[in-house]
């Protein structure tokens, strides 16, 4: 199974400008059918608070933009919208599209980024979702939520065996991005897919370094700094495997929590 992740320079509150960018990465990245296509965070507009801007609204046309783009190229897509919750504040989404088009997986993030008050604009979760993708089970997150490892350890008791984390991750703590990336495949023996966005908004710079990563916590793709695309295989068989030869996830112990 192929695994493509789509960084994107997205142009700031520019939905039409951003679909053209992701529909040229579309075209130059080598597709096979029913791959899994992921882009980043709020991939149509930036990360930005102005949600009454920004937002979906009854015409959802970057999920139609997402839903054509699986039907044409026979793709699963996965990507970050912005959609409003019932008391007003936003929802920080990422969606997933079939091949025919079809809506198979929407999560909320769970921890909107409090340190820049995306917490006062946006609504959190209710929790952890995870999806079937061709027999691999998908656990679908959103950029701060890497911070949270707890997070990926519910997902991994659920099964999961493949991580998209999509991104508006800035350059000044890429350090951080690489390494957590890494350090969620390695504890969870499961592949991770890192899709940030690169380029510029009106306060940040952004790095991107996409990144595809096998259980062992090897990276086998990296999308460098500019717009890009990258594919790489998931391999179900040696997942298992690697998981029966190393069984490490049997030792999770769930009799006690932190309070």
């Amino acid at each position: 199974m192929q695994v493509i992740a789509l960084q994107v320079d997205i142009c700031w509150e520019d939905k039409q400008a951003t679909y053209h960018r992701v529909e040229k990465l579309m075209q130059s990245a080598d597709l096979k059918p029913e791959a899994l296509v992921v882009l980043p965070e709020m991939f149509a507009t930036g990360f930005s608070m102005k949600v009454s801007r920004i937002e979906e609204g009854k015409e959802r046309p970057t999920e139609h933009f997402m839903a054509k783009l699986a039907r044409d190229w026979g793709v699963f897509v996965c990507g970050g919208v912005v959609n409003r919750h019932s008391n007003q504040l936003g929802l920080n989404q990422s969606v997933t599209f079939n091949p025919k088009g079809e809506e198979i997986a929407r999560y909320t993030k769970c921890h909107p980024f409090s340190f820049a008050k995306e917490d006062q604009y946006y609504a959190r979760g209710d929790g952890p979702i995870c999806y079937d993708w061709k027999g691999i089970t998908v656990a679908p997150l959103i950029c701060y939520d890497l911070r949270f490892p707890e997070l990926f350890r519910i997902m991994a008791k659920r099964g999961a065996q493949l991580y998209t984390v999509i991104a508006n991750w800035p350059q000044r703590r890429e350090m951080h991005w690489l390494n957590l990336l890494q350090a969620r495949a390695i504890e969870n023996q499961a592949y991770v897919i890192g899709v940030n966005r690169c380029g510029q908004d009106p306060w940040l710079s952004y790095g991107g370094r996409s990144l595809i990563i096998n259980p062992k916590g090897e990276i086998i793709a990296d999308a460098g700094t500019h717009e890009n695309s990258i594919t790489a295989g998931i391999n179900l068989n040696e997942l298992l495997a690697y998981r029966a030869e190393f069984p490490a996830l049997e030792d999770i112990r769930t009799d006690f929590i932190i309070k």
